[in-house]
């Protein structure tokens, strides 16, 4: 696991935060609110409360599921009853053991509309409660689930932790926008500075680090390719 800094976060005085769409309202695990009184603690019950319903439809048990997932059965109990806010990498986990986008587990709805503004206050997010690490969903909800467009920000010294590869084959490109960033694919390591674009097929896990000195920005486009 990629050493911390837990001096390196992110300030509401950041005044890069204005070049990449600061304004999403954060919470551990956030989902901009319906209302302005929905709290921290409705959000991670309502994702809590979808992972329980997707895993019931799936028909598997909680031991399947964690075998599944690779995540314990007590943690993914936790999220299932509201009790816990997951890591970055616990989310990951439990989207791909239900072969779901984190955008759907997030609650992505349908949306048939052929033109979509996002708003970015309206955005899905989540924001790592440990590490700080942040997911924005710049993706329009009507589209389905083999294309997502994102954008990630990392603080200083952080990483996304390490991440499993997908159960479809599943391509990913992104450009560096601000900052720093190490992309470790199986034993290759790259490192990306502002402007830099990168492209990789996930066959093996995966990592995201920010080893610079400032906040890394950098959008994201996945690309799922289903038999």
């Amino acid at each position: 696991m990629h050493d911390r800094s837990k001096s390196g976060r992110p300030t509401k005085g950041d005044a890069a935060a204005a070049e990449v769409g600061t304004g999403a309202k954060r919470a551990r695990l956030q989902r901009p609110p319906r209302t302005e009184r929905a709290g921290d603690d409705a959000l991670v019950a309502e994702v809590g409360s979808r992972v329980k319903q997707l895993r019931t439809q799936a028909g598997l048990t909680l031991e399947e599921f964690a075998t599944q997932s690779g995540v314990s059965r007590a943690m993914l109990s936790k999220v299932e009853r509201g009790e816990k806010s997951p890591t970055l990498a616990i989310i990951v986990r439990i989207a791909k053991g239900l072969n779901v986008s984190m955008s759907t587990l997030m609650g992505a709805e349908p949306d048939p509309a052929q033109v979509a503004v996002i708003r970015k206050a309206n955005r899905l997010a989540f924001t790592d409660p440990e590490t700080g690490f942040e997911r924005h969903n710049l993706s329009p909800t009507h589209l389905d689930n083999d294309l997502e467009f994102l954008l990630h920000r990392i603080p200083p010294g952080e990483s996304s932790g390490e991440l499993p590869r997908y159960k479809v084959a599943t391509e990913k490109y992104l450009i560096v926008h601000e900052g720093q960033l190490t992309v470790e694919t199986g034993e290759a390591r790259y490192v990306l500075e502002t402007g830099d674009s990168f492209y990789f097929d996930v066959r093996e896990p995966y990592r995201f680090t920010n080893d610079g000195k400032t906040r890394c920005a950098y959008y994201l486009v996945i690309r799922r390719r289903r038999p």
